[in-house]
């Protein structure tokens, strides 16, 4: 790694080299897996590089590879599993200087990777009345580009699914890390190749992105007895195919009442479990209607309430998806969580049953292959690895999918399998081996048996060496 040559070759492009600064730079929300936290404090960049171009990029990665300096992209920094913490030390890819709104058309945008997407939703609001199909519960903070290479779904999936769903991304223009970087503008099957790698296997600059309509989402939060009662109370909403919502989440007790603390004056008791809706302005009445026979208690209705009452209030979302958990460690950090998949109410029984008050539940309803499932994210109060990697194995043996948030390669985590079409992409893109090394097993251990049934084996740390060379 040669840090003066490839600084040299920067020219005028913004670089950051304080330590405190650069360190901070250097996280993302890692610290919300106890085993991720005491495997990744030590990780940090040399640099903090900030193009303000394609062009800057295209410099940026021509010298990294001439130098052979690791590359870890960076948006906000808003992910949970340590996506963009660089293993290998080296520098830090901002992408937060490339935010410019190029073209927005009726159904589409297209954008910089570093655009905020609270801001891009504004900006096709007041164009074009569209807005993003979905989000992350970090809309207000989250970069494009950030979502694109390690989200995977948001507020929204219970309409449109996942990120990697076909038509959910209409293209990305790419930039490579070779002696002489390409720049690709992908569509159809080839955007599959970038999009969630984590930038193993190229540079997201800009991408186009389809809209629809764009509506001022009532906030809602419904009470229940039980997490059951709430469960099945989401469920059938989420077949409403009349009730347009963004968001279907219920949250067990006494997660509601502890964690949600401007909305605790709504909550009746500790022991109420919750439902989280955002409902189009024309549902309203319907939901009203729906929440009583189905005897929910309506404890938060935006569209009655004052405005100084509402600007006083989180939106909803801020409650909702990883925002459960970071609103949780934040009155107990020693909890923890897990990203699982009940394919039915009765596997949510299941756990509810087995785990009790161990694993408080939190769903996040979504739209699966067409199908609508519980998407898991549920609180875990932890007191061991083992007992966490025993929580896991009892989900897989019954069923249940879990993707490890624990684990920082793409194998491991979201990805649950090897991505072929990614790894060769990567063999063509970024033939060293610099962007982001250390996530994608299949290029760092390519006789690992993906066959084994388990992929919780990778020590991908020894990278981490190179940092100090």
């Amino acid at each position: 790694m040669n840090l003066e040559g490839f600084r040299a070759a920067l020219g005028d492009i913004p670089v950051e080299d304080n330590a405190r600064i650069v360190q901070q730079k250097s996280r993302d929300h890692y610290w919300y897996s106890p085993r991720l936290k005491a495997q990744l404090d030590g990780v940090t960049a040399q640099l903090v590089v900030s193009p303000r171009s394609t062009e800057e990029v295209v410099t940026t990665l021509k010298a990294a590879f001439a130098n052979e300096v690791p590359i870890t992209p960076r948006g906000a920094g808003t992910g949970n599993y340590g996506q963009a913490m660089p293993l290998s030390g080296g520098a830090m890819l901002s992408l937060t200087n490339m935010d410019k709104v190029l073209k927005i058309e009726k159904d589409r945008v297209r954008a910089e990777a570093g655009v905020i997407m609270e801001k891009l939703d504004e900006e096709t609001a007041h164009a074009v009345n569209g807005e993003l199909r979905f989000h992350p519960s970090t809309y207000r903070m989250a970069t494009l580009g950030g979502f694109i290479a390690g989200g995977s779904g948001g507020v929204g999936s219970i309409r449109w699914g996942g990120l990697r769903n076909f038509g959910n991304i209409l293209g990305l223009k790419v930039v490579t890390c070779e002696a002489e970087p390409r720049v690709l503008d992908l569509t159809g099957p080839d955007i599959l190749k970038v999009a969630h790698a984590y930038g193993t296997n190229g540079i997201i600059v800009e991408a186009e992105m389809p809209l629809t309509a764009h509506y001022d989402w009532v906030d809602m939060m419904v009470g229940f007895d039980s997490i059951m009662e709430a469960c099945a109370f989401a469920e059938q909403v989420a077949r409403q195919d009349g009730l347009l919502c963004k968001e279907i989440s219920p949250v067990a007790a006494p997660l509601a009442h502890d964690y949600f603390n401007r909305h605790r004056p709504y909550i009746r008791s500790r022991e109420q479990s919750v439902v989280l809706l955002m409902v189009a302005p024309a549902a309203v009445p319907a939901m009203v209607d729906f929440v009583e026979f189905h005897k929910g208690d309506m404890l938060v209705n935006a569209a009655t309430l004052d405005a100084e009452t509402k600007a006083k209030l989180p939106p909803i979302y801020e409650l909702a998806w990883n925002h459960t958990t970071l609103r949780g460690l934040k009155i107990d950090p020693t909890i923890t969580y897990l990203q699982t998949q009940y394919p039915d109410l009765a596997h949510v029984q299941w756990a509810v049953d087995t785990f009790g008050d161990e694993m408080p539940m939190h769903i996040e309803m979504t739209r699966f292959d067409g199908r609508i499932v519980f998407s898991g994210l549920p609180v875990v109060r932890y007191t061991s690895e083992e007992r966490l990697e025993e929580i896991i194995r009892l989900h897989e043996e019954n069923g249940c999918l879990v993707f490890n948030p624990h684990r920082y390669t793409l194998e491991e985590g979201g990805m649950k399998k090897t991505d072929r079409a990614q790894l060769q992409f990567k063999k063509e893109a970024d033939p060293k081996g610099i962007l982001n090394p250390g996530k994608m097993i299949a290029w760092d251990d390519p006789d690992f048996d993906f066959d084994s049934g388990r992929t919780w084996l990778f020590t991908g740390l020894y990278t981490l060496g190179t940092a100090a060379e």
